[in-house]
């Protein structure tokens, strides 16, 4: 295990992140710059070498409720791995982690496009807008309904 000295010196490698003291000698780590609400990337890092990194927006990491991951027994190389993956995943939109661009068709060859942005899901036909949606599912049940299907 690695103590809180490696782990702290891990942590400062990146220059993105922000030291900040809290009590009963633990240490946050803040990424103002994150394009969520969520800015702690590591929390409650502890003298006794427990502590936590944000993972809510990371696949593949078994995360509490909260969306954070403990690391208290991770190597160096897994706590670079994890914070970096961490701090990507604040600094990248939905629309980056998750493209979306998809032509449908119905029976008369006339084409929409689906495509995920900023703020959800747009449907185009051609250059004009046709409909927003919050999911997927609701553009798609719209696109069908509309007589479309996927090309």
């Amino acid at each position: 295990m690695l103590t809180f000295e490696q782990k702290i010196a891990i942590v400062e490698e990146f220059d993105e992140l922000t030291k900040k003291e809290v009590s009963l000698g633990r240490v946050n780590f803040h990424f103002e710059e994150s394009l969520y609400d969520k800015k702690n990337v590591v929390y409650h890092l502890h003298p006794n070498g427990n502590g936590f990194v944000y993972a809510g927006e990371i696949e593949g990491y078994p995360t509490d409720e909260r969306g954070m991951v403990n690391i208290r027994n991770f190597s160096e190389e897994e706590l670079r791995n994890i914070v970096r993956e961490a701090v990507d995943s604040l600094s990248t939109t939905p629309a980056e982690k998750n493209p979306v661009l998809e032509e449908w068709m119905n029976d008369f060859d006339q084409t929409l496009v689906l495509m995920r942005e900023e703020d959800g899901y747009q449907v185009y036909a051609g250059e004009d807008l046709e409909g927003s949606f919050n999911s997927y599912e609701e553009a798609a049940d719209f696109l069908e309904q509309e007589g479309f299907s996927l090309v």
